[in-house]
């Protein structure tokens, strides 16, 4: 939820990162790393956040700045921060007994029945979907999606709020780096990996336009919901890991498919309907 939530914020100004799931591993691996030698938890996971926000800062400078491609910039950025996670990491492995017991109980406890972990996702979850209603500079990403030239010629910082976007998504990605090792409490080189067709599966089949202007992140939220209890319950009643990956490629094709059809009726309606109001 957390990471889809970060990537609904990408999609969402016309842009996409697929970064999130090696962000996470290394942010994930950095709090371990200070774990062993502290045992303050609240600092871990602030390790974890910056160093996701640093590697989303680097995307959005490339991204706005440097006018690169976004598909470009953070295909190549996945693959940096995997090969920076694969030599610092090595063969490596952060288990439950390296960290301290309050934060592997933290990964573990609730209030009654609901995880703190849950709660934290949620709280993010609803401060998100605020930001993007109630603050200009949120409801700003839905008009750079939709349009971006009109937004520059509207005023609208293009820059700087795809900047923002981005370095949303990364603080977002370590945070849940964090949350991955209090929940698991096992990291090495390969935790991470393949998230970003999952995440990406989830925003997109939670109803974000992947070419931008529309959408919410509770959208993106149920279809993280969603696609992690296909990948949860399939495997227990016995179906292949490759036919679950083939299950969430299928179901991210339809929902382009679905929205492009809708896309497209929708354009044609406000035609015949400008044509009547000559």
């Amino acid at each position: 939820m957390l990471v889809a939530t970060g990537q609904a914020l990408v999609v969402i100004s016309r842009n996409v990162d697929l970064s999130v799931g090696s962000t996470l591993g290394i942010s994930a691996f950095a709090a371990g790393t200070y774990l062993q030698d502290g045992d303050n938890g609240v600092i871990a996971i602030v390790v974890a956040v910056a160093c996701g926000t640093g590697f989303g800062l680097l995307n959005g400078l490339l991204v706005s700045l440097g006018q690169v491609p976004a598909l470009v910039v953070t295909l190549g950025m996945m693959y940096v921060i995997r090969g920076i996670d694969s030599i610092w990491v090595g063969s490596d492995q952060i288990t439950a007994a390296d960290l301290p017991g309050g934060f592997n109980d933290f990964g573990s406890g609730g209030i009654s029945a609901v995880p703190w972990l849950a709660l934290i996702a949620v709280a993010v979850l609803v401060a998100t979907a605020y930001f993007l209603k109630q603050f200009a500079a949120g409801r700003e990403l839905y008009a750079l999606g939709s349009n971006p030239e009109a937004a520059r010629l509207a005023g609208i910082p293009v820059r700087r709020r795809v900047l923002m976007a981005y370095t949303l998504c990364g603080a977002l990605a370590g945070l849940a780096g964090a949350l991955y090792l209090a929940r698991f409490g096992n990291v090495d080189s390969a935790t991470g990996t393949g998230y970003e067709l999952t995440v990406v599966s989830a925003v997109v089949v939670g109803g974000v336009v992947f070419t931008g202007g529309s959408g919410s992140v509770y959208g993106a939220a149920l279809g993280a919901l969603l696609l992690t209890s296909i990948n949860s319950v399939l495997p227990a009643l016995g179906v292949s890991s490759v036919w679950v990956l083939a299950i969430n490629g299928f179901l991210l094709l339809i929902a382009i498919a679905v929205d492009r059809v809708v896309a497209l009726r929708v354009a044609s309606a406000l035609k015949k309907r400008n044509a009547r109001h000559g």
